[in-house]
């Protein structure tokens, strides 16, 4: 829990520099490659060709490619879409599709889930219930192809660690999960990019620096060390305690005239969700499977 819990305190600062420096004003598609480029130059120097499986090689790649670089993709254009506090309050779907893509990946589905996610969804409905328009329901979706993209990558990260022992240390193997991120950032920026909306101030370069290097480079692997040192269960809750943390830095640094009332009576929603989820829904799908 100690990388997660590092990892959580390190990336509840991102979302606001994304939101209030970048999105808008630097190129999305050129800031998830030149952040995704710096993560792969922290672990070049360790990587290890020789005796590392290719068939490893190749899923460690394609993670990279879910979990960074895709993921990225969604994130980063959800800025342009929506506010930070409604960004960071529908990233709470991420737990549950941790929970489904670990149950199907052992041949298992539940529809009880669906009741966790409707509460859910009713709680953003709530927080945007004046103001439903088509970038609120777009940014919703965008927010949660960036969600499952995360839970794919760390579930299989997981897996793929669990299924595959690798008797090298992670960290030198871990540059593939970049390289494969990469390969995607570079596509996206190649065909979507805008070179005209470069950035243009060292606070700019600064911001993009610290997020590629330190949130992404160091972040990442450690976040999916942590992921492969606890269960399931925990890792789907991990995930959500980014949420107050980033709202809380959020709020009390850069969106002060936020509608505290609002915020919170959805998010009070969203948060019944996953007290739902935790206490009754896993329940619920314990019994079918033992049933099964």
């Amino acid at each position: 829990m100690f990388y997660l819990s590092a990892v959580t305190l390190l990336w509840a600062f991102s979302f606001s520099l994304i939101g209030v420096y970048l999105a808008g004003q630097v190129d999305s598609w050129f800031s998830v490659w030149i952040r995704v480029a710096l993560a792969s130059v922290v672990f070049l120097p360790f990587l290890k060709f020789r005796g590392v499986e290719k068939s490893l090689i190749a899923k460690l790649m394609v993670i990279g490619g879910f979990q960074l670089g895709l993921m990225y993709c969604f994130y980063y254009q959800s800025f342009l879409l929506l506010s930070v506090p409604e960004v960071l309050l529908f990233t709470v779907f991420t737990p549950i599709y941790v929970t489904l893509i670990y149950d199907l990946l052992k041949g298992r589905f539940s529809p009880w889930y669906l009741v966790t996610a409707a509460i859910a969804v009713a709680g953003a409905a709530f927080i945007k219930f004046d103001g439903i328009n088509e970038n609120f329901i777009l940014g919703f979706l965008v927010v949660q192809g960036a969600n499952l993209c995360f839970a794919i990558g760390q579930v299989g990260y997981k897996y793929v660690m669990e299924q595959s022992p690798v008797e090298l240390p992670q960290h030198t193997v871990f540059g593939y999960f970049y390289l494969g991120a990469l390969c995607v950032a570079t596509v996206a920026f190649a065909l979507m990019g805008n070179i005209d909306k470069l950035p243009t101030t060292q606070l700019q370069w600064g911001i993009l620096i610290y997020l590629g290097l330190i949130a992404s480079g160091l972040g990442y692997f450690a976040w999916n060390k942590g992921a492969c040192l606890v269960n399931a269960g925990a890792l789907a809750v991990m995930n959500n305690v980014l949420v107050p943390a980033g709202l809380l830095v959020n709020i009390v640094i850069w969106n002060r005239d936020v509608d505290l009332v609002r915020l919170s009576i959805g998010g009070a929603i969203i948060a019944l969700s996953l007290w739902v989820n935790e206490t009754w829904v896993k329940r619920r799908v314990a019994q079918q499977y033992q049933q099964a």
